[in-house]
């Protein structure tokens, strides 16, 4: 039987393998729609066309 760690690390492991699709998703749906994604960076929202940035992202947790 899994433990309570186990169990969040598994749902932890499902939530990001969905979010990096999702955005993999995102970013082809702009490129095919020539629409800029708008998103947050050094504190200000800017529009970045799709083609300049990484198709794919990976998940990592900042160190506290």
């Amino acid at each position: 039987m899994m433990g309570t760690k186990e169990q969040l690390k598994e749902e932890r492991d499902k939530i990001v393998k969905g979010l990096e699709e999702t955005y993999k998703r995102l970013v082809e749906f702009k490129k095919q729609k020539k629409s800029p994604l708008i998103m947050f960076r050094d504190g200000k929202i800017v529009a970045v066309d799709p083609n300049e940035v990484n198709p794919t992202t990976i998940y990592r947790r900042k160190s506290v």
